[in-house]
């Protein structure tokens, strides 16, 4: 329980300390609006990478080089924890808007920090309201900011892989971008398994090639999801192994 409670304590006096951030990075922007995002977001993968110190991740990182230079993409991880998220901030570059449900907008000063860095809070309740906000973040990576969604939809409580959301998909098709999907093997094994406490834990995050859905034929254009499903569950199994 000592990781848990650090954990908690650290993030709290966190964001705590944002507060004053938040002045010196509204003064920034005023100046310079590239150097305010990039702030932004590195001060949010600073503070999960202390997390992930104290929770006592041994992560390996597999393929980054995959990770298309000077364009936006858009990411897709499969989701089994909470610390995805944290590994997920903590590993994609600079700024990355992440995918969530509206019921973290509720959370005081977290708010502002997903708010700064482009994230978006999807109803899952109103298809109509979800499109548009998935064609908001389709405009976001056509402005230079990537995105990272799990299209599973909700954090996997017995560790399955779900099927994933088409429409997720209609960020990379409609913007023209390129997906990376990223794995994310025994995350579940850092709390979800053994909740509330935390336990020291070797994961795997594998960033896998890049997926063009433009060069895509048949079947595969038309269910993208799909297609980029085939290829995690196969870098999942054999991430499986490694474990």
């Amino acid at each position: 329980m000592l990781r848990t409670i650090l954990a908690v304590l650290f993030i709290t006096i966190f964001l705590i300390v944002s507060i004053p951030i938040w002045g010196i990075l509204f003064i920034i922007g005023l100046f310079n609006k590239k150097a305010k995002e990039k702030m932004s977001y590195d001060c949010v993968a600073w503070a999960f990478g202390v997390v992930l110190f104290i929770a006592g991740v041994n992560y390996e990182v597999r393929g980054l080089e995959n990770i298309p230079k000077n364009q936006s993409v858009v990411f897709i991880g499969n989701h089994q924890s909470f610390f995805d998220v944290v590994l997920g901030y903590h590993l994609c570059p600079a700024v990355t808007g992440f995918m969530s449900k509206d019921s973290v907008k509720k959370v005081p000063l977290l708010n502002v920090w997903m708010m700064l860095n482009y994230c978006i809070f999807l109803t899952r309740t109103d298809p109509r309201t979800d499109l548009k906000l998935i064609l908001k973040a389709a405009e976001h990576v056509e402005n230079g900011i990537n995105i990272f969604i799990f299209p599973e939809g909700t954090r996997s409580k017995d560790g399955s892989f779900a099927p994933f959301h088409e429409a997720s998909f209609k960020i990379a098709t409609k913007s023209g971008s390129q997906i990376v999907p990223i794995c994310f093997t025994n995350t579940r094994e850092i709390l979800e398994a053994h909740m509330p406490r935390i336990k020291r834990t070797h994961v795997i995050v594998t960033f896998c090639p890049a997926i063009n859905p433009a060069t895509l034929v048949g079947e595969d254009k038309k269910h993208v999801g799909a297609y980029v499903h085939k290829i995690m569950e196969k870098q999942l199994e054999a991430d499986a192994k490694l474990i």
